[in-house]
């Protein structure tokens, strides 16, 4: 027989060497497995990184047009070579053709090179000469003739596109000459509008003295329309001579610019019974007379300039006793000499000044903001011109020399002051924070002031915590400390399963039930936490002379079972006694009490129930982060402190409590970020009004909110477009600077903690 321990003896160093080649090849692998995943961990960090700064690089992309200054590049000055000095100038919404408004009547040249057009002739003339002109704005406009006429005109370009070209065409429209001075003065200033209701025009017939031309017209339903003109003189109680007239588009307000400064205003309401409604003070150095006036698109902010180069611009409100008074909203960058010319923009609240050196100047109505210089050669401009398009600026001197730049100015609306400070707006009575994107008209004022976004976002932020924090964070100080094992196998998977609810089913339950709900029991729910409190407390004390039988039965850590049906009485016993406060103290109407009391208006989606509904919704992180954190303090702690006589109360408030501290904050600051970026919650459960009321009982817009109604509709590359995405810049802004100081306040609590 062989020798079995020999034979093993013999086969150790073999059988060593195998186990070694096996471990090493073990230990070989996992090494290269550990190098791997650190490797795909390292990129995956860096990815993320990546990936924020790429997403922060195209929101700055998207936002930085915005701060751009506005630019003018000089294409070139031609000779238009009219057959006298211009009065007025106009161009088409091309740039191609511009037409003159001189002693003739009006001429049409090429802007590229000057060249003249096939002539229009004005008919009517008889010999008169053309003096005056009201300023050619976007439609019709009149001419003032030496022999005391005005002659109504309207230019209009017509665009075809022959074998893929553009082609654009003139055309002069002339109407019947109406005499407005029987002595025949020359009309040098007058005013002309066309009204659903008839043209209407305004001439200076004297130094003090208009005449006011209507036509009033009548269509009938069978038979061709019938007009009636009527003529009345109207002497005006004023100092100095009248420089300008402005009127405005509806036909309802004249407004008269003096030479003394002086801006009075005529009522037209009633077209047969004009008032002479009173005259403020238009210029804010002594001696400075009006000599330009006109209205922005829109005609409801009127811009005076004048003769020692002052600008401001002003509204018609309505003061206090229904009485409409002309109030100065800006005062614009003055000019170096007198305003001699004035073009407001066809698109929005922007305009052109020009003084007597040839500087022109671009401002934005709506801010107070010059955005522009624009200089000439020097000389003195008797026309100016916006482009309808906003993209170029027409001028022409004297001497007919035509002067053309291209505007870059594809966002004059946004400023610092526009989009987070109080601004004037048309209308209103006062400088306010607005948002509101879109009009029904084309002379909308846009409203970009994001002030309200952010207050409706911290409002909404602030209400959600309020209901989720206490909950939560009592809810896991509970379940960590004193709720049973078993109890807490169910009750912590169930909250954090909450989590996963959409929060569009969320938002759609809080603004289609909820909301009709808690209109009914507004009263009661406020009277729930009193009422529900005195119960729980009157159940606990009660509990203590329950016979100790009883009180065996019941396993400790669950005697939260014992409070559901106590909550659920002090439910019912709130709403009741809602309904009768409302009856005796409430006068039977909480929201007529609310407002007539308080002066707060109730809206059924209000602050409250986003409150509940986005509560509902941070509840479960709040929840599960600061468990975990409560769970995880060191059990030694615990056993120490009651070892040494203190009560679990006193341990979880004194020890477990400041040591999980750290692991709260982060739980509240999560919960924070989480209902800042709600959007679906907010957007279903709330009006999304705009305004910055903290009230309770109305509603709000948050940041997110906005983004997800205005987005698909904001037109790609617009101001509106942009500025949401400034607003989605705001929010990341926002949420990195929480998470930022919420990981430096944990490291301070956890290095201050970190010996108990």
């Amino acid at each position: 027989m062989v020798d079995s321990a020999k034979v093993l003896a013999a086969g150790e160093p073999r059988g060593v060497a195998r186990l070694l080649s096996v471990t090493g090849g073990r230990v070989t692998r996992r090494i290269r497995v550990d190098r791997l995943a650190r490797r795909l961990v390292t990129l995956g960090g860096v990815a993320i990184i990546f990936s924020i700064l790429a997403i922060i690089f195209v929101i700055a992309a998207e936002v930085y047009p915005l701060l751009k200054k506005p630019t003018a590049s000089l294409v070139g000055t031609v000779a238009a070579r009219p057959d006298s000095a211009p009065l007025a100038a106009g161009v088409d919404e091309y740039r191609e053709i511009a037409y003159l408004v001189t002693g003739a009547g009006v001429q049409f040249v090429g802007v590229k090179d000057g060249a003249p057009i096939a002539p229009s002739p004005l008919a009517g003339l008889k010999g008169a000469t053309v003096v005056g002109t009201s300023p050619p704005r976007r439609g019709p406009f009149a001419v003032g003739l030496s022999d005391g006429r005005v002659i109504p005109a309207e230019v209009k370009f017509s665009v075809s596109f022959p074998e893929g070209g553009r082609r654009v065409v003139p055309e002069l429209l002339v109407g019947d000459p109406i005499a407005a001075d029987p002595g025949k003065r020359p009309i040098t200033r007058l005013a002309h509008v066309v009204t659903p209701a008839g043209p209407t025009t305004a001439a200076a017939v004297g130094p003090k003295e208009i005449v006011l031309l209507t036509v009033k017209e009548t269509k009938a339903l069978i038979g061709p329309s019938t007009k009636e003109a009527s003529s009345q003189r109207l002497p005006l109680p004023i100092k100095g001579e009248i420089a300008t007239l402005s009127l405005d588009g509806r036909g309802e307000d004249l407004f008269v610019g003096t030479s003394s400064g002086q801006v009075l205003r005529v009522d037209l309401r009633d077209p047969s019974d004009p008032k002479v409604a009173g005259a403020v003070a238009a210029t804010n150095r002594p001696g400075a007379g009006v000599s330009v006036m006109g209205f922005l698109i829109g005609d409801r902010t009127l811009v005076v300039g004048d003769t020692l180069g002052g600008v401001s611009s002003w509204q018609l409100l309505q003061a206090d006793g229904g009485e409409r008074r002309l109030t100065k909203v800006y005062d614009f960058m003055p000019h170096a000499g007198a305003v001699v010319a004035f073009a407001p923009s066809s698109r929005d609240k922007g305009f052109i000044t020009a003084d007597a050196s040839g500087v022109t100047l671009l401002r934005y109505g709506t801010t107070g903001e010059t955005l522009l210089t624009i200089k000439g050669e020097g000389e003195r401009f008797e026309g100016v011109v916006l482009a309808p398009k906003a993209d170029g600026v027409i001028a022409v001197d004297a001497a007919g020399r035509l002067s053309q730049w291209v505007l870059d100015n594809p966002h004059p609306e946004s400023t610092l002051k526009s989009l987070f400070g109080k601004v004037w707006y048309e209308g209103y009575a006062a400088p306010e924070y607005v948002w509101q994107s879109t009009g029904g008209t084309d002379d909308f004022e846009a409203k970009f002031s994001l002030s309200p976004l952010i207050f409706g976002t911290l409002k909404g932020t602030l209400y959600a915590l309020l209901f989720a924090i206490p909950l939560a964070l009592l809810g896991a100080l509970y379940a960590s400390q004193f709720m049973h094992p078993t109890l807490k196998g169910i009750v912590k998977p169930t909250v954090e399963i909450m989590a996963a609810l959409p929060s569009v089913v969320l938002g759609f339950l809080a603004g289609l039930w909820l909301a009709p709900l808690v209109e009914k029991v507004v009263p009661g729910l406020f009277l729930m936490p009193i009422v529900t409190t005195l119960l729980i407390l009157i159940a606990v004390f009660c509990w203590r002379f329950a016979p100790v039988g009883v009180r065996r039965r019941v396993r400790a850590g669950t005697e939260v079972w014992l409070l559901i049906p106590i909550v659920i009485l002090g439910g019912w016993i709130s709403f009741q006694l809602g309904g009768v406060v409302e009856h005796l103290l409430l006068s039977g109407d909480y929201r007529g009490w609310l407002l007539n009391a308080l002066g707060l208006t109730y809206d059924q989606r209000n602050s409250m129930v986003v409150g509940f509904a986005m509560g509902f919704a941070v509840i479960p992180i709040i929840f599960t982060i600061a468990e975990d954190s409560l769970a995880n303090v060191p059990p030694h702690l615990v056993a120490g402190s009651l070892a040494l006589g203190a009560t679990r109360w006193q341990t979880a408030l004194r020890i477990v409590l400041p040591t999980a501290s750290p692991g709260i904050f982060s739980a509240i600051m999560i919960g924070f970020g989480r209902a800042v970026g709600e959007t679906m919650i907010v957007l279903m459960a709330t009006g999304n009004t705009p305004v910055m009321d903290w009230s309770i009982f109305n509603g709000f817009r948050a940041l997110s909110a906005n983004i997800a109604v205005e987005l698909p509709e904001a037109p790609e590359g617009g101001t509106l477009f942009r500025v949401l995405f400034l607003a989605a810049f705001l929010l990341f802004v926002m949420t990195f600077l929480l998470n930022t100081i919420a990981e430096l306040v944990r490291l301070k609590l956890r290095r201050r903690y970190r010996y108990l």
